[in-house]
């Protein structure tokens, strides 16, 4: 048995598990293509209400989508897949001249609805879902407003932890949002960038 923590850290890993305090794991059985030595972390938004209800539907064996992480909102962990174990979470990908980057990276779905539509005095999710004025964040981009899901502080702060972790135990050279190696997607957006620095 292999495992791995850093002093102070409320995280550890475990065969390639995530242990801890808030953490639980679920069974992701399609994906078994080994995974050696990831050196990249790639983040994404689950654009859906509930980090349960993400982590149940990415684990759907007729769903080619699949992450090693969700985070929920009050920082509970879900685990999908082992570390060591490829996931299908970057699609079509390409960053610093390699391309095809679920071979290479680890997968982190942050619980947050991502770009929301403001419509008849309300924020709404691409899912349905308002959103209250007080979860929403205000992006200027030259002049252009967009509007996005907030991210809890206790959400960061747990990714943070998260991240310490996986750039200890494996040989982690980037962590980018998945709109940094795709121009298919957004996620996971300004939102995060404004959370990360606060």
């Amino acid at each position: 048995m292999s495992s791995f923590s850093i002093f102070n850290s409320p995280f550890s890993i475990v065969n390639h598990r995530l242990v801890g305090d808030g953490v639980s794991h679920l069974v992701c059985a399609k994906n078994t293509r080994k995974l050696v030595g990831p050196d990249m972390i790639v983040l994404h938004y689950t654009a859906v209400a509930g980090s349960e209800a993400a982590a149940i539907y990415l684990t759907r064996p007729d769903v080619n989508a699949s992450a090693h992480l969700v985070i929920g909102r009050e920082g509970k962990i879900i685990q999908l897949v082992p570390f060591d174990t490829e996931a299908w979470h970057a699609g079509r990908s390409w960053y610093a001249g390699r391309s095809g980057l679920n071979r290479y990276s680890i997968g982190i779905e942050l619980d947050n609805l991502g770009l929301l539509r403001w419509r008849e005095g309300l924020f709404i999710a691409e899912c349905g879902r308002i959103v209250p004025a007080e979860e929403v964040y205000t992006h200027d981009s030259d002049g252009k407003l967009t509007y996005w899901h907030r991210y809890t502080r206790v959400q960061v702060q747990t990714l943070m932890k998260v991240c310490e972790v996986l750039e200890e135990y494996y040989p982690i050279k980037d962590v980018v949002g998945h709109s940094a190696i795709t121009t298919r997607k957004v996620d996971p957006g300004p939102a995060l960038e404004s959370a990360l620095r606060e």
